[in-house]
């Protein structure tokens, strides 16, 4: 028995988030398809973390334990003509038996592509938010700086959603731009239901002058998430590394 870690890529468009769902196309259940006709086993596939409905990945990371022969950097070829063609599998590679893609992770790094032209193009929809109007960059930077360190995020959890440890920590909360394309990326040790989306949300509307910047001291201190900024798509999000 052997521990075969995968380092994938996918375009989430047309998938029902990652987790294995019985009457829904997702991206785990699809790989553990394909995985299937070439060790004639069931595989139980563990992923890193559970990606929404049409969110993107450019480094998801997950495990599994085979009895197959098949050598654990040989997969990525052996799956190329098999897997979908909206999933690719960019590394794969035999680890220790300890190693768990969830639990043995120390971080991850997500990304948010924003589009800010005034009209929206058809090639960039399902790959970013269409974000129309003006924004202050001195003050997003301002507002993105807030969010450093360890905090109460209960504020930027979907509604709904149930956590035992709303306290998170983000390490990096950086903006990178490139004509109307806005990318704000955020590193941290973990993250709750739709919290990115729902920090770009709220950084952005601050950036446009809807949100006041000092509302973000409030937020911080958790349980408002009537007075944070909307849920922002998922067209825009990209798990972009995973950290060991």
């Amino acid at each position: 028995m052997k521990n075969v870690k995968f380092t994938i890529e996918y375009d989430g468009t047309n998938f029902a988030g990652w987790q294995r769902q019985v009457s829904e196309r997702t991206v785990e259940g699809v790989i553990e398809k394909s995985l299937y006709k070439i060790t004639g086993e069931r595989i139980d596939l563990v992923g890193a973390g559970r990606t929404d409905a049409g969110v993107h990945a450019i480094g998801q990371v997950a495990n599994f334990f085979t009895k197959s022969t098949i050598p654990g950097e040989k997969y990525k070829y052996a799956l190329r003509f098999i897997l979908p063609t909206d999933v690719s599998i960019v590394d794969s590679e035999e680890v220790d038996k300890d190693f768990h893609a969830r639990f043995s992770a120390t971080g991850k790094i997500y990304r948010y592509r924003i589009y800010t032209g005034r009209l929206p193009k058809a090639l960039l929809r399902p790959y970013s938010f269409f974000f129309p109007f003006r924004i202050d960059y001195n003050l997003l930077e301002r507002a993105t700086e807030k969010f450093i360190g360890q905090h109460d995020f209960s504020s930027f959890m979907a509604r709904g959603a149930n956590s035992h440890n709303v306290f998170k920590t983000i390490r990096r909360f950086d903006i990178e731009r490139d004509g109307d394309m806005v990318e704000l990326i955020i590193e941290g040790d973990n993250f709750l239901r739709n919290m990115v989306r729902i920090m770009a949300g709220t950084a952005v509307y601050i950036g446009a002058g809807r949100i006041p910047l000092e509302r973000l001291d409030t937020l911080l201190k958790g349980g408002r998430r009537d007075l944070a900024g909307p849920t922002f798509g998922p067209e825009g999000l990209y798990l972009e590394k995973v950290l060991y």
